[in-house]
């Protein structure tokens, strides 16, 4: 009997854990991230990104295929023995973690300079961290179900990119392919790390119920995310110039700001406020995989003891630490590096390391 079968999850829950830990706090620079290095082509990075991430989410479906009801932290015991899988286990859960921090710490930057200016650090982290440890404690079924109401919650904002396309220069598209090829394979390294979630899949993939459809899944979900990057992208390439885009440092946000409804003002703060249900979406899984990690190293069941020193340590950090633009910059710089190692280079290593393991196994029966 499978270990994680009273925790789990739907296709459905699977496929929206993924992509909304993506789209998140990314989507919102994106664009300009693009037009910094491929002009109005850097679109076209997004769908060689999404191929990309495509195939390493197929890679680590592969390699999980071959582990059924296992999670990566016990894959690695399984591959590298004891101690080699304490170390992994160690580095992954630290580099979760930091992660998680990343995207917290940029979302109560982002909120001070859009909403609430005046409103300390320390207030808004706990304001965070109490939806945040209320799913988390709970494990991954609560994190699936709260991944579906996120969805009903906010499914209604991609229209209002509608409001935006008032005003707008399709030509500054055009011709397609003026930057050159090099500029557009640049740009799609930007969005091969913004497709980072897909990893999430070596901790899901033993809660899922119907396993046959994880690859459909992991495409389903990558999918989604290309297509919210994509159709955000082109929205702001035809509504802003080439110049002018890359002078806003979240271009969705001043998208949102030059729409106007008659009955309503600040679109871009009542959106925010909307869209930080899915930004803490885009915390929870990490967070929980990090916590999931820990409690395994030392033995216990329970990862709330964990999560709570944690979350301690970051209101505690919220009193003194307070970064500037430059230092979140630099800290999602670190995020990136910490991503291409265990979304891009770890899954091709261990599918590698994987099939010569079973293979050398499989030969020693004979």
């Amino acid at each position: 009997m499978n270990k994680y079968s009273f925790n789990q999850i739907s296709l459905i829950q699977f496929i929206l854990i993924i992509c909304e830990a993506q789209v998140g706090i990314g989507v919102l620079s994106l664009p300009r991230d693009l037009a910094k290095k491929a002009g109005t082509d850097g679109w076209m990075g997004i769908i060689i990104g999404w191929m990309l991430a495509m195939l390493l989410s197929l890679i680590i479906i592969r390699v999980m295929e071959k582990n059924p009801g296992y999670t990566i932290f016990e894959i690695v015991s399984k591959y590298f023995g004891k101690w080699g899988g304490k170390g992994i286990t160690l580095l992954w859960s630290v580099a979760e973690a930091y992660i998680a921090s990343t995207i917290l710490f940029s979302t109560i930057h982002i909120i001070k300079i859009w909403i609430l200016q005046n409103v300390s650090n320390y207030i808004l982290m706990i304001l965070l961290i109490i939806p945040i440890y209320m799913v988390t404690k709970h494990g991954i079924r609560m994190i699936g179900m709260y991944a579906e109401l996120v969805c009903v919650f906010t499914m209604w904002m991609p229209l209002l990119l509608l409001f935006a396309l008032k005003d707008t220069e399709w030509m500054y598209l055009f011709p397609i392919g003026k930057e050159g090829i090099l500029p557009i394979l640049d740009s799609a390294k930007s969005t091969v790390l913004s497709f980072l979630g897909f990893e999430l899949a070596f901790i899901l993939y033993p809660f899922l119920k119907d396993k046959k459809s994880a690859a459909k899944g992991i495409v389903i979900a990558n999918s989604l995310t290309m297509l919210v990057y994509l159709t955000t992208t082109l929205v702001s390439f035809i509504r802003f110039s080439p110049l002018e885009i890359t002078d806003y440092l979240f271009p969705v946000l001043n998208l949102l700001k030059v729409i106007h409804l008659p009955f309503m003002e600040r679109l871009e703060i009542v959106s925010l406020s909307f869209y930080l249900a899915l930004i803490i979406m885009s915390v929870i899984p990490s967070l929980y995989v990090s916590m999931l990690g820990i409690s395994q190293l030392l033995g216990k069941q329970d990862h709330r003891n964990p999560l709570r020193i944690l979350l301690f340590l970051w209101v505690i950090a919220s009193f003194f630490y307070i970064p500037s633009a430059f230092q979140i910059m630099q800290m999602v710089k670190s995020w990136v590096a910490v991503g291409i190692i265990i979304s891009v280079v770890f899954p091709i290593f261990l599918w590698i390391y994987g099939w010569l393991f079973h293979f050398v196994r499989k030969e020693a029966k004979q």
